[in-house]
């Protein structure tokens, strides 16, 4: 998902052998480390078209820019939720949430359905909507693939994220993604920004149409409710802070500041 979180790999990650690809700290060593991550993409089953995806992948430099000052991912909006709203959507934490509300109203078997599938209230899910994609409005202009190879080679991050960019290739391989399929800088994908593991993981046809797909809104909601259920989620009780729905939350976004968001968010547009 975005901005880095992801949750346990579970299932996914008992397919990548115990060896990993070494990680690198310059720009320079990336063709290297993708030759390393080939033959470990090769041993847990990807084909030739996710290898094919990996041999052209590019490094993204938004990626390696954000992840080299970890200082720009602290913030300083520690315990206000408004304040963070207004930041994240670039407007009002008002208008954040009447837009949330609105989606909720304009789509109102679809949130209820999920609920009644999933226990998880509509609150919730439109709002990370929101946070993820601004409702679909944009769902990221870099290569998932670059992404999440990327992100997989610097240090900091690896080798929690290579399960992510094996996950990536295992798409392009299956068809699910092309190379080209643009998502988050890191290699979120779809309208709630999965990390690509995460979605083979917790994929839902939430449309009926025999497809699980990310970039459908619908399939792409029934499946983060999903997840958060197969994660602990407590249908019909509180997500306040304290709570133990609030602590499932913590499966998408660690951060503080965003499940501070979240709540504040999904209490006052209709959870």
């Amino acid at each position: 998902m975005r901005r880095f979180i992801a949750a346990a790999c579970l299932s996914f990650c008992a397919t990548v052998p115990a060896y990993s690809a070494e990680c690198i700290t310059s720009k320079g060593a990336f063709a290297q480390y993708k030759q390393m991550l080939a033959g470990q993409a090769a041993a847990s089953g990807v084909g030739q078209r996710g290898l094919t995806a990996l041999q052209n992948a590019r490094l993204s430099n938004i990626t390696w820019r954000f992840e080299s000052n970890p200082g720009n991912q602290t913030g300083t909006l520690q315990g206000d939720p408004a304040k963070f709203l207004a930041k994240r959507s670039g407007s009002t934490a008002e208008s954040f949430i009447n837009q949330t509300r609105n989606k909720i109203a304009r789509n109102p078997k679809t949130f209820s359905s999920i609920e009644q599938n999933f226990g998880v209230p509509a609150g919730i899910l439109a709002t990370i909507w929101g946070l993820e994609t601004s409702w679909g409005g944009y769902l990221g202009g870099t290569s998932v693939v670059d992404g999440a190879v990327t992100l997989s080679s610097y240090c900091r991050r690896h080798p929690r994220f290579e399960p992510h960019a094996i996950a990536a290739l295992d798409m392009v391989d299956s068809g699910v993604l092309s190379p080209s399929t643009k998502g988050g800088p890191s290699g979120e994908l779809g309208h709630m920004q999965f990390l690509a593991g995460n979605w083979l993981e917790y994929q839902v046809d939430g449309n009926g149409d025999g497809v699980a797909d990310p970039y459908n809104a619908v399939d792409a909601l029934a499946s983060a409710a999903n997840m958060l259920r197969r994660n602990g989620w407590q249908r019909g009780q509180p997500f306040g802070e304290g709570t133990p729905n609030y602590n499932v939350l913590s499966v998408w976004n660690d951060s503080g500041n965003y499940l501070r968001a979240i709540v504040y968010s999904a209490q006052r547009a209709g959870s």
